[in-house]
């Protein structure tokens, strides 16, 4: 991981470089991180992402667009990174945060870029064995507001589904932003305010099943499907029914969005986007006017913020001087 195109890894805390000893990498300072499974590891085994850890390894091909044979993943990241970016994209050293399982991972190996992929939790186990390590391939597990890197190293800092489950977002786009080169760009995307969740059954249910262990809330999750997802499969094509059942059910369901995914399919994406809603331990929302203003504030060019697919969608470019 100290070739030339990838940048050295340092010691998150102290910020000196470190050296490779037996399964771990120590910094002068003392720390010592251990590399389990070919990754190094900067973070406690157990943390808020745990959830977040478990479900990716158990829905590992979920999102692929490789498994699902649909653009899903590609189409909403070249929305999000926007032509001009996308074409450039081929060659790029890109900085991937909170990469999941990877399904944005695959859309940009295949698009020729370079990408270190970083997770709080063990999802990097599911994404290694989707995207396996290699030439253009790299996985940490880290916290995006301590990375090992040294900053303005990335020509690309992607960060799609997780500045809105972090603790301080805004200090999260600071850290993002932090590792963009002159002439780089980040781009996330945000949850927004709407006032149908607040009226949704599911936010009860987030109450106590986000304080659950793991696997004891991906097994609810797993009875919540089974009971609620046929009632949103028969409501599909009646509107009002199907916002009644939408506010009532605790279960998210697909059917009006992929109508042509298999049962079977339908089934995966509502466990697991059922669960990862109801067991985020941060959950935020910013408006579109918040979002830009904190990139303008960071001194963000180029500056592209508009609503989209789960709230907010941004990008924007470090100036070159």
């Amino acid at each position: 991981m100290t070739t030339r195109l990838w940048p050295n890894l340092r010691c998150p805390v102290h910020e000196m470089g470190l050296l490779p000893e037996a399964s771990c990498l120590t910094c002068p300072s003392g720390h010592a991180f251990p590399v389990i499974n070919g990754i190094p590891r900067f973070v406690a085994e157990s943390n808020y992402a745990d959830s977040f850890g478990l479900q990716w390894n158990h829905f590992r091909r979920t999102q692929l667009d490789s498994y699902t044979k649909l653009p899903i993943s590609r189409d909403r990241l070249r929305r999000c990174v926007g032509e001009t970016v996308w074409k450039e994209l081929p060659g790029k050293l890109v900085l991937e945060c909170g990469c999941g399982a990877g399904r944005f991972t695959e859309v940009l190996l295949e698009h020729g870029c370079s990408v270190m992929s970083i997770d709080l939790s063990n999802a990097v186990d599911a994404n290694a064995q989707n995207c396996p390590p290699g030439e253009c391939h790299r996985l940490a597990q880290a916290d995006i507001c301590q990375l090992p890197f040294e900053p303005r190293q990335f020509e690309l800092v992607l960060c799609l589904g997780v500045v809105q489950h972090t603790p301080d977002p805004e200090r999260t786009m600071r850290a993002l932003y932090d590792q963009v080169k002159p002439g780089g760009w980040i781009v996330i995307d945000h949850y927004t305010g709407r006032l149908a969740w607040y009226t949704k059954m599911s936010s009860l249910f987030r109450v106590f099943m986000k304080r659950m262990p793991p696997d004891r809330a991906l097994a609810l999750s797993e009875r919540l499907v089974e009971r609620f997802l046929p009632l949103h499969k028969s409501v599909r094509r009646i509107p009002i029914v199907r916002s009644i059942a939408y506010h009532l059910s605790p279960v998210t369901s697909y059917y009006t969005v992929f109508p042509d995914f298999a049962d079977s399919l339908h089934r995966e994406w509502a466990l697991l986007d059922t669960h990862d809603s109801l067991t985020d331990w941060f959950k935020a929302f910013r408006t579109r006017a918040q979002i830009k203003q904190t990139f303008e504030a960071l001194g963000v060019d180029a500056i592209w913020c508009e609503y989209g697919g789960n709230g907010v969608e941004a990008r924007g470019q470090r100036p070159l001087h």
